[in-house]
């Protein structure tokens, strides 16, 4: 599977709500990236408790949804940016149910490991300023998700964005996804044993499997 990058995204902490600091809104990046171990040049994080780290270094959001969204909210500015949800790479033609935990993609000279879904937050809400966001993602599955980074290397727009391994092909992100944040797709204690032992899950989301045990 191949899909063409049409930007790559960074953002750097500014005012959001009072005292809040947030990253979310990204602009692209012109020229090669460089993509390192933390993420993308130039795309820091303002909560380094929730986001950042080696298993959330790049952020992907299918633009495949920007249209649903779109109708859902009765059109809105932030949509005709490349990466209204705070991503970093803005590309069309993969999404949730089509990509896989441990799955490897080729990002210019940058390898790639989908490490775990993204969990929505308030901030999208505040970014957008419409609630009933983040209780729609938990229903619908549409989340995103986080790469950790295996090869650095560099891109640029224009790159393609191909895979070229499948990872843990029973658990798709938005199978994950549904089993960890939608009230309606409990895990049940044999799939938390799972998630727990999946070898390319996030560290923090194979703990939260343990304590659910």
């Amino acid at each position: 599977m191949k899909i063409d990058v049409t930007a790559l995204c960074a953002g750097q902490p500014q005012p959001f709500n009072g005292a809040e600091m947030s990253a979310i809104d990204k602009r692209p990046l012109a020229g090669t990236v460089a993509i390192r171990s933390f993420g993308l040049a130039g795309d820091m994080v303002a909560d380094t408790e929730h986001h950042g780290g080696p298993d959330m270094a790049v952020h992907h959001y299918p633009r495949d949804h920007y249209a649903e969204w779109d109708a859902w909210l009765g059109g809105h500015d932030v949509l005709s940016r490349p990466a209204a949800f705070g991503e970093n790479i803005v590309a069309e033609g993969l999404t949730e149910d089509a990509v896989h935990i441990g799955d490897r993609f080729r990002l210019g000279s940058a390898l790639l490991e989908v490490s775990q879904p993204r969990k929505p937050c308030w901030k999208i809400e505040h970014h957008f300023g419409r609630k009933g966001m983040v209780a729609r993602i938990a229903k619908q599955h549409n989340c995103g998700w986080y790469y950790r980074v295996i090869e650095e290397g560099a891109a640029q727009a224009g790159d393609t964005l191909e895979r070229v391994e499948i990872g843990h092909a029973v658990w798709s992100v938005a199978h994950v996804f549904a089993k960890f944040y939608d009230p309606a797709h409990k895990p049940t204690r044999e799939e938390c044993e799972q998630l727990a032992a999946l070898p390319r899950l996030s560290d923090d989301l194979r703990g939260e499997a343990r304590a659910r045990l």
